[in-house]
């Protein structure tokens, strides 16, 4: 079995888990120089759009119906106006369609009625629209406008934060309210796509390809066995 490097626990106190963070930033900047959201998207709106679909959905399958969509609706007035019935159509293979169809609508229909049309710029405003989430806004704020509120907690980020002893919490809201104690808020965007590109390439959920993982040395592989 494969064990991490000698001495290696979890860190209990808020300054072992800086100190390994601050390692983990270091190492996974150097392995994914590149990461990214990995949803397709040119602008704001569009974003938003693919966010709310990508629940319970993977993101390649996301951006199969965003081209098609983006094509349909190209303002968020389309949005508004386009009947539930032919969104649904369009949306359907990502799951929950009837939900996030209308939570789309609804959406776009407070953007232009409440913001002149435009995506707002804050938790607040952003977690007040329909099927908007703390989530969903911390991806829209971080990847459209370059803002760093919070820490997007996903299935990989809360596998993987636990994983690597950095939090014990269970859930996404308490697992982002224990990161940002300790990471640099200049960070907090990049550090979801580091370990959602770490997630989604090395350390697997059910099988974690530990023997070839690059921060081994850093992981106390809870959970793991």
């Amino acid at each position: 079995m494969l064990l991490p490097a000698a001495g290696l626990a979890v860190g209990r106190s808020l300054k072992a888990r800086g100190e390994r963070a601050a390692q983990l930033l270091e190492a996974l900047g150097r392995i994914y120089p590149d990461a990214h959201c990995e949803l397709d998207f040119s602008n704001p709106l569009e974003l938003l759009v693919a966010t709310i679909l990508s629940a319970q959905c993977t993101d390649k399958r996301v951006n199969i119906v965003t081209k098609s969509l983006f094509a349909r609706c190209r303002t968020v007035t389309d949005y508004a106006e386009i009947s539930g019935e032919e969104l649904e159509k369009i949306v359907q293979s990502t799951g929950f369609f009837r939900s996030k169809a209308r939570n789309i609508r609804a959406c776009c229909a407070d953007i232009v009625a409440k913001h002149q049309g435009e995506v707002p710029r804050t938790m607040e405003a952003l977690t007040a629209l329909a099927g908007v989430g703390r989530k969903t806004a911390n991806v829209v704020l971080g990847n459209a406008f370059g803002l760093n509120e919070g820490i997007v907690v996903d299935t990989h980020v809360l596998r993987l934060s636990r994983r690597l002893g950095l939090t014990k919490e269970l859930t996404p809201e308490k697992i982002e309210l224990d990161l940002v104690r300790f990471l640099p808020r200049d960070k907090w965007a990049i550090f979801s796509h580091w370990l959602i590109w770490h997630g989604r390439r090395r350390c697997y959920a059910r099988k974690p390809d530990c023997a070839h993982c690059e921060v081994l040395h850093l992981c106390p592989r809870v959970g793991v066995k």
